[in-house]
């Protein structure tokens, strides 16, 4: 008799985790609805960083949704040019509001802080001293990596100028200056140290970036543009590679004056919750770079705004008035919440604005007599009688720095309830902005959004796209439909 032979089942390789299973993001928590009777005042640091429209429409294009920490609502408004009146009263920008329904909740209306930095022909910049600190580990050898990096950062290297110089530091397993300080036309030169970079080895990122300040400290030009730009997959494997100490090591550098900006590159180990961070304390911005043509978009057409610096530790405060709104909500902007304390305080780090940009905060509002989200306090104090200032909505002001110098300057506006508009009557630019701020809370869950979807975004932005000189709003339109579709596959 013979021994029956069990067939082994056929092993079937495991599917690849999404690409984005292994990179690092911050844990966001969206903002809550506050009562103003409870916290009537909101204080907040504005924020340039457009890498997270970039880096959602990557996971998009690659055909997944993006983890919801990916999705920070304020870079997905900001990433749009907008058009806003340029500043006429000498100061550094301009800040315009407007109010009107939420097109998602009748109940709610939508109050838009609007800031509009002076520009800056490129030929009229001050001289610029910029240092490429440039990752060559072996983590970027990838099309997506290195390739795409060295082409993005040639754009710029086209637009230099005799008065600017260029440096180019790389780090792996050690750390080199390649190019020492070259004036900005000899372009050949330039490129060709740029051609000559090889991926390999591990990633000692922060010796990295003590050499490239110790090589901007070197060429550094007084009364002119200081600043390093990172470009890497943020994958540190060497010496510091906690994001916490390297804040701490780039908050004590930027004492220098010398500014230190973010490029993001590449998928699978990505780390941009390092690549934010450490932008935010570099006084500057964090950029993520998915193709050529956001290179072209970061380092070209919104040069200017890169590198020049117009006003620093820009801050938001507003405060509600409590006889006309009952509750706020402020969309985004999660991680650049400040104590109220803080906006006087001039030794807290803030947002900077560069030269041309624009910068979007949008409100939810619930107003007196509208149907509130949280219960009021049954044990709450009540003032009776009418507010002597009924007709006042909230107090908006603003801190901000010159950028040489070490004391705020204040503005502050009235925001009327009057100014209220039906939704109808609002400019195109705020109900295109209103949709891109639904779109990215629809990324994140929808928890605010009520039945509105995608559909209801597309229809909105589509009859506002208006002039759309580089085709930002009509991409814009597709990366809508393409989340529509895989928000709606089978098993999602």
């Amino acid at each position: 008799m013979s021994a029956a032979v069990l067939q082994q089942p056929t092993a079937y390789p495991l599917p690849p985790m999404p690409p984005e299973a292994r990179e690092r993001y911050t844990q966001l928590t969206d903002n809550p609805v506050k009562q103003v009777a409870e916290a009537p005042v909101s204080t907040f640091s504005i924020d340039v960083d457009t890498g997270s429209y970039s880096n959602v429409r990557r996971m998009l294009n690659a055909g997944h949704l993006p983890p919801a920490d990916a999705v920070r609502v304020e870079e997905l408004i900001n990433y749009f040019p907008y058009d806003y009146a340029l500043p006429k009263d000498g100061r550094p920008f301009a800040v315009h509001t407007e109010m009107a329904p939420a097109p998602w909740n009748a109940d709610r209306v939508l109050l838009r802080v609007g800031i509009k930095g002076q520009d800056v022909a490129k030929q009229a910049l001050p001289p610029a001293n910029v240092v490429f600190l440039v990752d060559v580990s072996g983590s970027m050898n990838s099309a997506d990596k290195l390739p795409l990096l060295k082409s993005s950062i040639k754009l710029l290297v086209a637009e230099m100028r005799a008065q600017d110089r260029i440096s180019l530091v790389t780090y792996a397993s050690g750390t080199r200056v390649i190019l020492p300080p070259t004036p900005g036309t000899e372009k050949a030169t330039i490129s060709a140290a740029i051609d000559a970079l090889r991926a390999g080895g591990s990633t000692a990122g922060a010796s990295g970036i003590q050499l490239a300040y110790a090589a901007a400290q070197q060429s550094f030009i007084k009364g002119g543009i200081n600043r390093i730009l990172l470009a890497t997959d943020g994958d540190f494997n060497v010496g510091i590679a906690d994001t916490r100490e390297l804040k701490s090591m780039i908050e004590e550098k930027r004492k220098s004056g010398i500014s230190l900006s973010t490029l993001g590159f590449g998928t699978g180990n990505y780390n941009e919750a390092m690549m934010e961070q450490i932008a935010d304390v570099g006084d500057g911005a964090y950029s993520y770079i998915d193709n050529l043509m956001e290179g072209h978009k970061v380092l070209v057409n919104e040069m200017t705004s890169t590198l020049a610096t117009i006003a620093r530790d820009v801050k938001v405060q507003i405060e509600f008035n409590p006889a006309v709104v009952k509750e706020y909500r402020l969309i985004g902007y999660e991680n650049r919440q400040l104590a109220r304390e803080d906006f006087n305080n001039d030794q807290v780090d803030a947002g900077d604005i560069g030269a041309g940009h624009t910068v979007t905060a949008l409100y939810e509002l619930t107003l007196a007599g509208s149907k509130a989200s949280v219960d009021p306090l049954r044990y709450a104090s009540h003032s009776g009688g009418e507010s002597p200032r009924g007709d006042e909505l909230g107090h908006l002001k603003l801190r901000y720095k010159e950028p040489e110098a070490s004391a705020s300057q204040l503005i502050d506006f009235t925001l009327r309830r009057q100014a209220i508009k039906p939704l109808d009557a609002a400019s195109s630019e705020f109900r295109f902005a209103t949709a891109v701020a639904a779109y990215g809370q629809l990324l994140r869950g929808g928890k605010y959004t009520g039945s509105w979807g995608y559909g209801d975004v597309h229809k909105l932005a589509l009859a506002n796209t208006g002039s759309d000189r580089y085709g930002y709003r009509g991409e814009f339109l597709r990366l809508v439909d393409l989340a529509a579709a895989l928000a709606t596959r089978p098993g999602r």
